[in-house]
């Protein structure tokens, strides 16, 4: 297993470097001149290109690639064209509270998915599979947005039970991890229950119940071990779309993490803060990947690495 995670490892560096290929690609195409934006409206073309010279938008885009790379590799992300100060900087004073949000929004949206998801397989056709998929459907078919604004409606400005602005305490957490985590858990509630009524389908089931074995200890000894599996990848993909969905909700909360920095440093055309997010979010939804592929040797002990 160790030689596969090295070599997982080594794989990081060629797939991130296509990732900032195509990202630094993407914001040079954006419509607008950061140059401008950050000389201000009343600025005149001799200002704007003394501030295009001075953030090195004057060179031509092999060489500012390799200058934004080159740094990167020695980590040195650069200085934010909105804020002038380090990118590194900027990232660290937002990147914990969306790692909390997403977290708080992981455990609640997965507990309650597979609790809805075995219990609908273990009740196959009875209302409460019947009740447990209707609430799934409900949960995918909300546009977190408007789940987001109705939480806030009701949570905060009518009963005014929960905050809705900033992260400085538990309290806080409720309404964003909700509106962040519902669409998960729906999911998580759908595979859980298809992963475990193809298992509880196996012979081995049957010949555990045949054997007088009591069907909680079916349930959860031999049932939950081998559909975990499938059940664990979609947890490890549900959590990098999390990572990207947290944009939205961070937006409708004004949440001050990674996600809302991103927005704004689109709206300023801000090169550096979008090539290095984007490239921050790559890099842990691969890191998630693998973790969750060295996850299936615990799961599984008959699962080989090479």
């Amino acid at each position: 297993m160790t030689g596969y995670f090295f070599k997982r490892m080594l794989g990081l560096l060629p797939t991130l470097l296509i990732v900032a290929v195509l990202v630094f690609l993407f914001v040079h195409m954006l419509p607008g001149d950061p140059a401008r934006l950050a000389a201000g409206p009343d600025a005149g073309p001799e200002t704007v290109a003394l501030v295009r010279r001075d953030l090195g938008l004057d060179r031509p885009l092999p060489e500012q690639f390799v200058n934004f790379f080159g740094r990167m590799l020695h980590g040195d992300f650069g200085m934010s064209i909105r804020s002038r100060r380090a990118v590194s900087t900027e990232i660290g004073e937002r990147f914990m509270p969306t790692l909390w949000l997403t977290l708080t929004s992981m455990v609640w949206s997965v507990i309650f998915g597979m609790v809805i998801g075995i219990g609908s397989a273990v009740f196959r056709n009875q209302w409460p599979d019947r009740v447990g998929m209707a609430i799934a459907v409900s949960g995918i078919s909300f546009p977190a947005f408007a789940l987001g604004m109705l939480l806030m409606e009701i949570f905060s400005v009518q009963l005014g039970w929960l905050p809705t602005v900033g992260a400085d305490s538990w309290r806080h957490y409720i309404l964003p991890s909700i509106t962040l985590g519902a669409a998960v858990a729906a999911v998580m509630a759908r595979f859980s229950r298809a992963s475990f009524v193809e298992v509880i389908q196996e012979d081995f089931v049957r010949t555990a119940r045949a054997k007088g074995l009591k069907e909680r200890t079916v349930i959860f000894k031999h049932c939950l071990r081998n559909a975990l599996i499938p059940v664990v990848t979609m947890m490890g993909l549900q959590f990098g779309f999390l990572l990207g969905g947290s944009i939205v909700v961070e937006t409708v909360f004004n949440w001050p993490g990674l996600g809302r920095l991103l927005v704004d440093a689109v709206g300023m055309r801000d090169y550096p803060v979008i090539q290095s997010l984007v490239l921050l979010f790559s890099l842990e939804f691969i890191l998630i990947n693998l973790v969750v592929d060295l996850l299936y040797g615990f799961i599984n002990p008959t699962i080989r690495y090479k």
